[in-house]
């Protein structure tokens, strides 16, 4: 069982491997804590938005809509490969997903399908989300891909895991498609490369 780590040192992990940040206005006390708990920790997802501009995708996901209010991630993943940190602690980004691919990313084994959603993820991940319209089409920017390297392989070193811990939405929760471009072995692979 893994704590979250501090804002300040999620902060420092993410620079410590290289990742450019940028800080948005409150960060580290905007999260939905209130809703429940945020913790233990086991792993990270990733995610597409589903938008375009950097800068209307980074107001969605620090603030939400109407419907699901922010902020919906820890951390932003734009074109050009910044990180804009949006919120800390629990955050609106996994929902409810399978107990199966939960355990099977707190042992770090293979992932079996994804079939049920009896779980809350939001409490268990660290999420990031990336500028993609998710349509198969809208190219993933080589800085976009080194981000998302760089931002997973940060918390899997504070937190001693391997690239096992790291899993795309797709994964955890039947009918999500995200993040879509690029496959989720692919990434595990370049975050394990990164860990040696």
């Amino acid at each position: 069982m893994a704590p979250p780590m501090s804002a300040d040192r999620f902060l420092q992990a993410l620079t410590d491997e290289g990742a450019t940040v940028v800080e948005v206005g409150n960060w580290r006390e905007h999260n939905r804590n209130h809703k429940g708990p945020w913790g233990p920790v086991h792993g990270v997802m990733i995610h597409h938005t589903v938008t375009s501009g950097s800068e209307a995708t980074v107001r969605i996901c620090r603030d939400g809509h109407a419907t699901l209010p922010g902020p919906l991630c820890h951390g932003v993943i734009t074109k050009d490969g910044r990180v804009h940190l949006v919120g800390y602690g629990r955050a609106n980004h996994a929902g409810f997903g399978d107990d199966d691919v939960l355990r099977a990313v707190i042992a770090e084994k293979r992932l079996p399908p994804d079939n049920e959603a009896n779980t809350d993820g939001n409490r268990h991940f660290y999420g990031f989300e990336c500028e993609n319209l998710g349509d198969g089409e809208d190219p993933w920017t080589d800085a976009q891909l080194v981000a998302i390297e760089q931002v997973s392989a940060a918390v899997c070193r504070v937190h001693e895991w391997t690239e096992r811990s790291v899993i795309g939405h797709l994964e955890w929760q039947p009918g999500k498609i995200d993040p879509r471009g690029f496959t989720m072995d692919a990434m595990r692979e370049r975050i394990g490369e990164r860990l040696k």
